[in-house]
């Protein structure tokens, strides 16, 4: 079959995308245009915007020559350019009712393990499954629970691999007992390759689960182990904490913490008791048990990487941006005459350093700003980088005295040459 799978550069599309392959299947891929590279090289990609592409006339022209549909797009915040209705309602019911304008009868929809309490992203998942379930298609629709792969992660995986992976504690809200049921993403893709021909799951949804249900606690120490880090002292975090920490993450972050996952967590995450049965079935597939996975893929370096830096990076980028603002602000605070002082003689006029001085100033505190909110990240931080390479440059030209500062002024640049490039080079998230 031919098919089409859109957001299959996303982590759970990769990997069904992989596991299509893998079955025979010749796979389009639908990607943002900003993201059509060679993840699979030998697999054709076209470019689509679930923001914008709401009508059935942006979709009917990409279905040309298609067997089957595959949706695994989605997000898990909202922005500017991106809605939960848009990209889990409109853009997906315009997508499948083009799929039935052209005679496409068999189409996917990956949808999420929750309760539409949980919040918005939930809640929008399951319209959008409502939505599809009234068109005379033979639908199938995937609700997995928490999905992780010992090849990779992201979002909410991601999270759990850098909490397991905190030296010497393990914090867990409350004590750990919020009830999970993970299931691989290759077995996800497995079952996916199924739902496109088995004949009883026309029609049908199934959550997707693992088949043992464990608590958070279990979950974590399991990847502990796995990546090869001594134990750790469990360290119950208090309710309230946990709500601030979530509410934080909702405000300010654009990450997986926030009210969305600390809802689902609490409430469980775990399929209803006949949900493996019907996988089985139904699909004919058995998915792996968390450790069966793990004792299949053995941990590497690059893991252990991953792990630690997922709470360094950040931590690193907002003490960067706070070095900015707080050299601007003293760029503008200092008095004019110790500015004209400071001037190298016979190098540049005072007013000139004090004009430069300024401007410099000025554009520290933007750049740190930009960077704290995170607003296009690489061309900030690019910036950043030439700017302190001009400072180092000039200043250690100009006036090479201050290489001998006993408080290393300019000798403190030098390691801040090596900080940027690593943030740049790990901004990538997936």
């Amino acid at each position: 079959m031919r098919v089409l799978v859109t957001g299959a550069y996303g982590f759970i599309g990769a990997h069904i995308t992989a596991a299509l392959v893998e079955a025979g299947h010749e796979v389009v891929c639908a990607v943002r245009s900003k993201r059509i590279d060679t993840r699979f090289p030998g697999l054709p990609a076209i470019a689509c915007d679930m923001a914008r592409d709401t009508a059935i006339e942006h979709w009917l022209p990409r279905l040309d020559g298609i067997d089957a549909v595959v949706n695994t797009a989605g997000i898990l915040r909202e922005s500017s350019a991106q809605t939960f209705h848009a990209v889990h309602e409109q853009a997906p019911l315009a997508l499948f009712q083009a799929a039935a304008r052209r005679g496409i009868r068999r189409v996917v929809q990956i949808s999420a393990l929750g309760e539409p309490a949980d919040g918005r992203f939930i809640a929008s998942k399951h319209r959008g499954d409502a939505a599809l379930a009234t068109l005379d298609l033979e639908w199938v629709i995937l609700r997995p629970s928490l999905v992780y792969s010992a090849r990779g992660s992201y979002g909410g995986t991601s999270l759990l691999r850098g909490m397991a992976a905190l030296p010497w504690v393990l914090p867990l809200p409350g004590h750990g007992d919020q009830r999970l049921q993970p299931i691989a993403a290759e077995d996800v893709g497995k079952a996916v390759v199924a739902a496109l021909h088995a004949p009883r799951a026309v029609r049908q949804t199934y959550e997707l689960v693992g088949p043992e249900v464990m608590p958070l606690r279990h979950y974590l120490l399991l990847w502990r182990r796995w990546l090869g880090f001594a134990s750790a002292r469990i360290v119950a975090t208090p309710r309230l904490l946990v709500d601030v920490a979530a509410a934080c993450g909702e405000r300010f972050g654009n990450g997986p913490l926030g009210l969305t996952m600390a809802r689902m967590l609490e409430r469980g995450n775990a399929g209803t008791p006949e949900a493996l049965a019907r996988m089985h079935e139904e699909l004919g597939i058995s998915p792996r048990s968390l450790v069966r996975a793990l004792d299949e893929s053995p941990s590497q370096v690059q893991d252990r990487w991953h792990a630690r830096l997922y709470f360094l990076l950040p931590v690193l980028r907002i003490s960067v941006a706070l070095l900015w603002i707080i050299s601007g602000v003293v760029g503008w605070t200092v008095s004019a005459q110790i500015v004209e002082q400071s001037a190298p003689v016979d190098a540049l006029p005072a007013s000139a350093v004090l004009a430069l001085a300024r401007c410099t100033a000025s554009a520290d505190v933007l750049l740190g700003v930009l960077c704290l909110l995170r607003w296009r990240p690489r061309v900030v931080l690019s910036l950043m980088l030439l700017m302190l390479a001009g400072y180092t440059i000039g200043i250690g030209t100009l006036w090479p005295m201050h290489w001998l500062d006993p408080l290393g002024g300019l000798l403190k640049n030098l390691p801040l040459l090596v900080v940027l490039p690593l943030l740049i080079a790990t901004d990538e998230r997936r």
